[in-house]
């Protein structure tokens, strides 16, 4: 159920209740008792886990393996051999 802002425009108390979204609208102030309250607009409060079992790693990303997403072409093999130079050309005449 979520949490709502209310505020009365009269005497300016602000409060927040806790009721199911079905439920009406309040309309009389709690410490001044006069109609004219208003639902305030809020930024909710995010996700809340309550209770046990939720833990700061279970939702930690996963490093991507090391050959995974490599955009480099690979490195030449250290065993590799050079391509043989070209002798340069005999003129012939």
């Amino acid at each position: 159920m979520p949490t709502y802002d209310y505020a009365c425009p009269k005497c300016g108390h602000k409060f927040e209740q806790f009721q199911q979204m079905s439920d009406p609208l309040l309309r009389r102030c709690p410490k001044c008792k006069k109609l004219g309250l208003k639902r305030l607009i809020g930024g909710g409060a995010g996700l809340i886990f309550k209770g046990t079992g939720f833990y700061i790693t279970d939702y930690k990303k996963a490093a991507p393996p090391a050959d995974a997403g490599d955009s480099k072409p690979a490195a030449p093999a250290a065993d590799a051999k050079p391509a043989p130079a070209k002798a340069p050309a005999k003129d012939k005449g």
